[in-house]
């Protein structure tokens, strides 16, 4: 009697996407109790897109707002939001099997010109995105004021028009919320006249803000508070351990948010006690690093960061992915420690600030603490001339008579 032999099962293309995709996330620090729930939210996307007829390559934004509403109706409490599709959407995105995901333009005109600017932003001038969408926060109260069943009459702006926004809007801003207002202005603007919207550059009609130097005083942190700051991260934890280095990266250095976000571990010279510093307009420069803060940075590199950071970046999230930090989250950890320390509200470039009036009370001198700021001008570290006491004294007049 013959026996027809056993035939080896066939492998399902989802079955082998599945496990290339449980492997990647594994890879990417992922818990294996995540990587589980991620492997059925792509199973019922695949089996969803089945029952609809389509393919990954029909995923869209309004797609997957329909398949997370038809979650919701049948029940499911989890799982509800684009944010837990993320994994899912970028790994079809890698393999070219789904197209980026783009949030739908808004409707009406003000929304369609807005996108058409964001574009020219970032294909034409190449602007991060955070950049970008600071100009279009901007700009939507002044496209608001405009009618909108006209067009907003972008074509018959006048330069009465333009500054009548002005003078109505930057006075109840901050200075550096008006000068970007005007900033982002002049730029839509010129934008315009080189989409051909309007006949001629109303650039020129902007009004400048008023730009008053060395008005205020540099708000650095008493010595106490820097303690104070430090003492508020948990070292034995690898998020403590990791902000706790930041803060003294940016105490002690006074480096700017996005400097510590962009610093690579090959910019470490762990021989030569040095690291180098991304700063400002693509300068790049080498600064000592100080003993304590290298025993900071050794101690959240061999306790701490992630085996399977994603890059190359000193600091990475301590929550898969490890993809590098954004200057953003940055800012964030400084304003969390301030809180837990009972502070107040303080920015990250506040620290750069406390670092230089530390640098003061030891005697240093402006050149000296602008060397340390990588200040380009030697104008711009004349402000802290107005923190430094001992100096102020020795040019101080005398009261003049026995008046008290």
């Amino acid at each position: 009697m013959l026996v027809k032999p056993i035939e080896a099962p066939t492998v399902c293309p989802r079955d082998a996407l599945l496990q290339d995709f449980e492997g990647e996330l594994l890879q990417q620090g992922y818990a294996p109790s995540t990587v589980h729930k991620q492997k059925r939210l792509f199973s019922d996307l695949s089996d969803w897109l089945q029952t609809q007829e389509l393919t990954a390559g029909d995923l869209s934004f309004r797609l997957v707002d329909r398949f997370l509403s038809d979650r919701r109706s049948a029940g499911f409490a989890r799982h509800k939001t684009h944010m837990t599709l993320r994994p899912i959407l970028d790994y079809l995105h890698r393999l070219k099997l789904a197209p980026p995901l783009e949030a739908p333009v808004g409707e009406g005109p003000a929304s369609v010109i807005l996108d058409r600017y964001r574009r020219f932003l970032s294909m034409e001038r190449s602007l991060i995105a955070t950049t970008v969408e600071r100009y279009i926060d901007r700009l939507r109260p002044f496209l608001d004021s405009r009618n909108p069943a006209d067009a907003l009459g972008l074509g018959t702006l006048r330069p009465a028009d333009i500054i009548s926004f002005v003078v109505a809007r930057c006075p109840r801003q901050n200075s550096s919320t008006a000068k970007l207002t005007v900033t982002a202005l002049r730029s839509f603007l010129g934008f315009l006249h080189l989409e051909g919207i309007t006949e001629r550059s109303l650039v020129c009609a902007v009004p400048s803000v008023a730009r008053r130097r060395l008005v205020g005083l540099p708000k650095g942190l008493e010595p106490d508070q820097v303690q104070r700051l430090l003492a508020s991260c948990h070292a034995n934890t690898p998020v403590g351990c990791r902000d706790l280095a930041i803060l003294t990266l940016l105490v002690r250095l006074g480096l700017r948010r996005g400097e510590v976000a962009k610093l690579m571990l090959d910019d470490i010279d762990w021989r030569a006690g040095t690291i180098v510093v991304r700063g400002k307009g693509n300068c790049t420069e080498r600064v000592p690093l100080p003993q304590d803060v290298g025993l900071r940075l050794v101690e959240y590199l061999e306790q701490a960061r992630p085996m399977n950071a994603q890059s190359r970046a000193v600091f990475v999230r301590c929550v898969a992915p490890h993809h590098h930090l954004t200057p953003t989250r940055v800012s964030t950890i400084v304003a969390d420690a301030a809180r837990r320390a009972d502070l107040g509200r303080v920015h990250a470039h506040r620290l750069r600030h406390t670092a230089a009036t530390q640098l003061l009370r030891t005697g240093a001198s402006l050149p000296e603490i602008g060397q340390l700021l990588r200040h380009v001008r030697t104008g711009t570290t004349a402000i802290y001339a107005k923190v430094d006491r001992n100096g102020l004294r020795m040019i101080a007049r005398p009261w003049p008579g026995d008046v008290q």
